[in-house]
């Protein structure tokens, strides 16, 4: 696999180099831009970018006054911040009217670490997710981050992108022909015993699980789940009728995000098992990144644990 790359330095990458056939695009940061890798942005493009300071709920409406006025903007903070503080904005100023704002969450999930508790969001995909016409997208590596980007410029309408801390190593680049396409997930492995349908970081893991489960003779179809909303109903529906049991595997309390995503929907056309693995509804604590993921079991272990859990289920 190629180095490991942090999708938030991707999404920095992306933003500039988007720029220069995009005039309208635009960024706006709270005072982070050193974090959510908006400084290159904001040095090459600099009368294009907004430090809007320790400010979030009144960074969401100036990126809604900006999309008014044909622009483009990239609104750029923690997550816990983006889906948080400034929920309420978010909602009445960027999504009720439909504007054409991108939220951009960096430092999603439990891989933040050291930060701890506070700054560890689990619940961003359950807000955004909740907010009528709000896509809600979180790509696995730098390769599939970079065409996300690219996506949402070319996307018109409120979303939220999550980006990651931590580097991690890049599984869609060696793909051949891999495309990303908003709403449609990619099926990275196939399999006909279970499926594991994974979101972020976790995608990585999800693909060591089912090296791990083949050694145990299970074969698993591995999912890259990257667009949690609007959910690609009709892979899931496939792989619900062709594997029978499903788990789901995300950087995210098991409340509200992929794994409701998929259950919920499951629920009401064709019943299967689905077994959810996250975090299992509780706060994270500070940490080395790799040390905390560890200790709440988002691990490939963790995954195959809660595989033999759904396989046990099928009937």
């Amino acid at each position: 696999m190629a180095d490991k790359i942090a999708t938030r330095a991707a999404y920095g990458d992306a933003i500039v180099e988007l720029a220069a056939a995009h005039p309208e695009l635009v960024v706006l940061d709270a005072d982070l831009s050193s974090a959510t890798m908006t400084k290159k942005f904001s040095q090459t493009y600099p009368a294009r970018f907004l430090n809007m300071g320790i400010a979030e709920a009144n960074m969401m409406g100036v990126a809604a006054g900006l999309a008014t006025c044909g622009k483009k903007p990239f609104a750029s903070t923690f997550a816990m911040f983006a889906a948080g503080r400034a929920f309420e904005q978010v909602r009445n100023s960027i999504a009720y009217p439909h504007l054409n704002v991108k939220v951009v969450g960096s430092h999603g999930g439990l891989s933040v670490g050291e930060d701890g508790a506070t700054h560890q969001c689990c619940e961003d995909f359950a807000t955004m997710r909740s907010i009528p016409g709000m896509v809600v997208c979180c790509p696995c590596d730098a390769n599939e981050m970079r065409q996300a980007v690219q996506a949402l410029v070319e996307y018109d309408g409120p979303a939220y992108l999550r980006l990651g801390r931590a580097a991690v190593e890049d599984v869609t680049a060696s793909l051949p022909g891999y495309a990303f396409k908003l709403g449609e997930g990619a099926v990275l492995r196939d399999g006909g015993d279970v499926t594991i349908a994974a979101v972020g970081g976790m995608v990585q893991e999800a693909l060591k699980a089912a090296d791990l489960l083949k050694g145990e003779g299970v074969d698993a179809r591995v999912i890259d789940m990257h667009t949690v909303k609007p959910l690609d109903e009709a892979l899931v529906l496939k792989a619900a009728k062709e594997t029978g049991a499903i788990v789901t595997t995300e950087e995210h309390n098991i409340i509200g995000g992929l794994g409701s995503a998929v259950a919920d929907y499951l629920a009401g056309v064709y019943p299967v098992p689905v077994v959810r693995h996250g975090v299992n509804d509780e706060f994270g604590r500070s940490g080395k990144a790799a040390e905390v993921l560890e200790a709440y079991g988002l691990t490939a272990v963790g995954i195959v644990e809660k595989v033999r859990a759904a396989l046990a289920l099928k009937r």
